[in-house]
C-alpha cells in the first residue's frame, strides 16, 4: 500500500507571468497595443496589451504546451498537470501570499503545511513535519509558515538556506561543549521539572509544545545533521540540479522527504527577501533568467523522485500568489513589465496522484480571466489535502467559539485531474 503522499511546494515568490510560461495567447500579438476593455486594476498603470516574445510548442507524448523558457520541464511534461484556470481574491501581495498560503487575506490563520501536519501528525519524531526552506524572508515572512491557533508542534521550522553548512543552516544544531549523553541527562531533569508544572496546568497546550519542542530540538542533533547534508550526494546529482540558492533547496528539499517530513515549502526568493517574479519592468528578460534557474531545478527534482520510485508517493506543487497582466506596465527604462494579476493564471501539480500530461481549464483568448473549469485556491488547497487522505470539510479545529478549516466554507475537490 502507497503511502499518504508527501507534499514539496515550489513557491515561486512574486508570482510568473502565465502568458510567458503555460498559457500562450497568439490573440496578443493580434491586438497589441490595444488597451483591454472593461474594468482592470491599477489602470493608471496599464498599456496595451503585450504578446510574449516566446515561443510555444507541446512537449512529451501527451503534447502538454509550454513556453521555450522550460526546455528541462518539457521533458517531463507527461509527468505534468497543469492548471491555465486558477483564480483568487486579490492581486496585491501581502494578502494574495496569504490566501495562498493559509486561506485566507488576513493574519492569522494556520498554514496549509500546519494543517498537513495537525491532520496527518509526524512519522519521524527526530524531524519537524513541516519545513519551510528560504534564503531572505518573503513577505508577511513567518505568516506564512505559522500554525497560528492550532498546537505550536505544527509550525513550520523556517531554514536559511544561504548558507549550506549545517551549523549555519540550523542554529545550535550541535552544543559545543557538552556530550549527547550529558544532554539527555540535562533534558531528563528538565523534563521531570516540567512535568511538576503540567501536573498542575494540564490543559496548558502552551506548555506541552514546550515541552514537545525540546525533545524535538534534542532528538534533531542525531538526524538533522545528516538530512540536510547535501556534500553526501554524488556529483552528478548536484549538477543535475544546478548550484543556485533554489536548486540547492529542491535537493535539499528531495532529502527531508527521504527522511520522512511530510510537508516541504521552497521559496523561489532573494537573499534580502524581495520577491524575483514581481517583474514590473523588463519582465521578458526578468523570465528568462528565472525560468532558466527554475525550470532547471524543479525538472531535476521530479526526475530524481520518479528515478527513485517516490513520485507517485509525493505531490509537487509550483506557482505563485497569482499571475500577470497580459497587458502591459509601462516602465521608465522603456522596457515594460508586467503588472500583478488575479482573474487568471496558472500553476502545475506533477506526481502524488495526479493525471500527468494534461492542460486542465482556460482562460479566455487574451489570458484575462479564467473561463473554463475554474479553479480557486480553495479549489486547490481542497485537492491537496484530498490527495494527502484528508477531507478538508472534516479537518477542523475548534477555536474561539467555532470550528476553523483550512478552506473555511468553501472548496472543491478538482477531481477531474486525479488519478
Amino acid at each position: 500500500m502507497a503511502r499518504t503522499p508527501w507534499v514539496v511546494f515550489l513557491f515561486m515568490n512574486g508570482a510568473p507571468s502565465h502568458v510567458d510560461t503555460f498559457d500562450p495567447k497568439p490573440a496578443l500579438k493580434d491586438h497589441e497595443g490595444q488597451s483591454p476593455d472593461g474594468k482592470i486594476e491599477n489602470a493608471k498603470r496599464a498599456g496595451g496589451f503585450m504578446p510574449s516574445p516566446f515561443q510555444f510548442w507541446p512537449r512529451g507524448d501527451s503534447g502538454v504546451v509550454m513556453s521555450e523558457l522550460f526546455p528541462n520541464l518539457g521533458n517531463v511534461a507527461d509527468d505534468m498537470c497543469v492548471i491555465r484556470s486558477m483564480h483568487t481574491d486579490v492581486p496585491n501581495h501581502e494578502p494574495g501570499l496569504l490566501l495562498m498560503h493559509s486561506g485566507h487575506q488576513q493574519p492569522v490563520r494556520p498554514s496549509l503545511g500546519s494543517w498537513a501536519s495537525y491532520g496527518l501528525g509526524t512519522e519521524n519524531k527526530n524531524l519537524p513535519a513541516f519545513i519551510a526552506l528560504s534564503p531572505g524572508l518573503p513577505v508577511v515572512g513567518p505568516q506564512l509558515w505559522s500554525s497560528a491557533f492550532l498546537p505550536g508542534e505544527h509550525q513550520g521550522m523556517s531554514v536559511d538556506t544561504n548558507e549550506l553548512a549545517i551549523e549555519k543552516l540550523i542554529a545550535n544544531i550541535r552544543h559545543p561543549k557538552s556530550t549527547r549523553e550529558e544532554q539527555r541527562r540535562q533534558l531528563d531533569l528538565l523534563g521531570a521539572l516540567n512535568q511538576l508544572h503540567r501536573d498542575k496546568r494540564p490543559y496548558d497546550a502552551a506548555l506541552d509544545t514546550h515541552i514537545r519542542a525540546f525533545e524535538t530540538a534534542f532528538q534533531m542533533q542525531a538526524e538533522a545533521a545528516t538530512a540536510f547534508d547535501l556534500s553526501r550526494e554524488p556529483k552528478h546529482v548536484r549538477e543535475a540540479y544546478g548550484d543556485s540558492v533554489f536548486a540547492n533547496s529542491c535537493l535539499l528539499a528531495r532529502r527531508l522527504l527521504e527522511h520522512d517530513v511530510r510537508f516541504v515549502q521552497v521559496y523561489y526568493v532573494t537573499k534580502n527577501g524581495k520577491q524575483p517574479w514581481d517583474t514590473h519592468s523588463d519582465n521578458d528578460n526578468g523570465h528568462r533568467k528565472l525560468c532558466a534557474d527554475s525550470d532547471k531545478a524543479t525538472a531535476a527534482l521530479i526526475n530524481d523522485l520518479k528515478s527513485r520510485g517516490m513520485l507517485d508517493d509525493t505531490l509537487i506543487v509550483w506557482g505563485g500568489e497569482f499571475g500577470r497582466t497580459p497587458y502591459a506596465q509601462e516602465a521608465k527604462n522603456g522596457k515594460p513589465g508586467r503588472d500583478h494579476h488575479n482573474t487568471g493564471f496558472s500553476m502545475f501539480l506533477a506526481g502524488g496522484g495526479v493525471k500527468g500530461g494534461l492542460m486542465y481549464g482556460a482562460t479566455d483568448e487574451h489570458g484575462m480571466h479564467a473561463v473554463e473549469n475554474r479553479v480557486h485556491v480553495h479549489d486547490l488547497h481542497a485537492t491537496i489535502l484530498h490527495l494527502m487522505g484528508i477531507d478538508h470539510e472534516k479537518l477542523t479545529y475548534h477555536y474561539s467559539g467555532r470550528d476553523y478549516r483550512l478552506t473555511d466554507v468553501h472548496g472543491r475537490v478538482v477531481r477531474d485531474i486525479l488519478v
